[in-house]
């Protein structure tokens, strides 16, 4: 498993190095074509020799810690460009309405998608970020606060992700490549409940909460509403 320290530092939008051009043009290809894309594909799409690609990234673990880092930084950026606020993972669904935001869902999708180690470590650090978004709303009063915040983040990530997984196996697209046409139609099939389900809650009193709490030993407290 990688360290928190690949996912930590991410390349700024300003740089248009080789780098950086190398790094985007492999967060399209194994968006679209998954994880055996080799490193000559993706300095042919770029126009330079796949030595610079090693030159620059090491390996090709190397350059998809690069990739990991940059994709869950720019959907920080957007989730907080779409949502403007702190809209938790819902803010994963309103990525789908941003056009060019499309490939970093198909990249974190393919990522989850082929499984081991790596798709942990992924899962990982964007539960970290739904953590730190639940945090913001919880202070700003537009979120309830948890029991266990680190374990209902994990809870909406895996919920996230998990939905748009398994919608692609009922639903699966005519174009695998046009992830945007992908995403919309998700969003049409889903955005309505989840948001409601978000905003509205499912039932109207605790009681299914308290029965569980009474047999869960040492159950997590609840904190006081600020």
């Amino acid at each position: 498993m990688r360290s928190a320290g690949a996912f930590v530092r991410a390349d700024r939008p300003e740089d248009r190095t080789a780098r950086a051009r190398l790094r985007d043009a492999a967060v399209r290809l194994f968006g679209r074509d998954g994880f055996r894309v080799g490193l000559r594909a993706i300095a042919r799409e770029t126009g330079v020799s796949p030595a610079l690609v090693l030159h620059h990234f090491g390996s090709k673990d190397g350059l998809r810690e690069a990739c990991d880092g940059y994709v869950l930084e720019q959907i920080r950026s957007y989730k907080s460009q779409a949502t403007g606020g702190p809209a938790a993972v819902e803010g994963l669904i309103g990525l789908a309405t941003v056009e060019e935001s499309a490939h970093l869902l198909a990249y974190a999708i393919r990522c989850l998608q082929e499984g081991g180690s790596a798709a942990g470590s992924f899962l990982d650090h964007f539960a970290e970020e739904v953590e730190g978004w639940l945090a913001e709303g919880v202070a700003a009063g537009t979120i309830r606060p948890s029991r266990d915040e680190k374990a209902r983040a994990r809870c909406l990530a895996l919920q996230g992700f998990g939905a748009v997984l398994l919608d692609l196996s009922v639903h699966p697209p005519q174009d695998p490549h046009d992830f945007s046409s992908i995403l919309r139609g998700y969003l049409e099939r889903h955005a309505s409940p989840t948001l409601e389900l978000f905003s509205q809650g499912l039932t109207t009193d605790r009681s299914m909460l308290d029965t569980y709490l009474m047999y869960v030993p040492d159950p997590p407290q609840e904190e006081s509403p600020r």
